[in-house]
């Protein structure tokens, strides 16, 4: 890992040959599908001991979690360089697989079919990244000039969430999760193209935003076929 800069990785902005791109993009793929891992491991964990820190206070829960996420973001971006920067990422998964123990061990629990949506949602999201990741690549059009206005939209959803905590509104709920499954799959899009189009040159960067959006996506897709699809026969 010392030398990630000699490929053009420790570096912001564009770069000039299809050559590093190609292998930026790579590396990401291939760090994408190792973060798959500890997030598995740690959601299997988080079901078998029944983690669940913010079933009492889920505000405060909220605020923790934020908390320990942007700690991870911090320390990432300054190993990003070097191979702590790795494990740091893979760090971060499984701190998040532990996250999404509770949707999914409610979802195997709670309903007879909830081996299936489990799957479901993996294939829906699998498919998902799959095309945007095939656009993005292909596409002649800039997507770029999204980027800003996803963030908007990411804002409005953390803000409704929020509110929902103490609302309890079931339309508002699904209204959510509905509008993060496509603003976290309009953000594939972007992040990918960014890659291909040199905008991104750090592949543990590039590999933790496409991580975010493929998270997203996967939750809230598992929620809604919940919902939508759960047996509770």
């Amino acid at each position: 890992m010392s030398d990630l800069n000699s490929y053009g990785f420790g570096q912001t902005g564009s770069i000039s040959t299809t050559q590093v791109r190609n292998r930026v993009l790579r590396n990401t793929y291939a760090l994408l599908a190792l973060s798959m891992v500890p997030t598995v491991i740690g959601a299997w964990l988080g079901i078998a001991m029944g983690f669940n820190f913010m079933a009492e206070s889920p505000f405060l829960g909220f605020v923790v979690f934020m908390a320990v996420a942007f700690g991870f973001f911090w320390a990432i971006e300054k190993n990003k360089d070097t191979g702590l920067g790795v494990l740091l990422l893979l760090g971060f998964t499984f701190f998040m697989g532990l996250m999404l123990s509770r949707l999914v061990g409610f979802t195997l629990n709670s309903y007879s079919n909830g081996a299936t949506l489990v799957m479901l949602a993996f294939g829906g999201t699998a498919a998902i990244f799959a095309t945007m990741a095939t656009i993005a690549t292909v596409s002649k059009s800039d997507f770029s000039g999204m980027g800003k206005w996803l963030m908007v939209g990411v804002l409005i959803l953390i803000v409704a969430s929020l509110a929902n905590i103490w609302l309890q509104l079931p339309a508002l709920m699904l209204t959510v999760m509905v509008l993060a499954i496509a603003i976290f799959s309009a953000f594939i899009l972007v992040d990918v193209q960014r890659v291909v189009h040199g905008g991104e040159t750090n592949y543990i960067m590039a590999t933790l935003a496409i991580y975010l959006d493929v998270y997203n996506v996967f939750t809230n897709l598992l929620a809604l076929l919940g919902i939508f699809g759960g047996n509770k026969d």
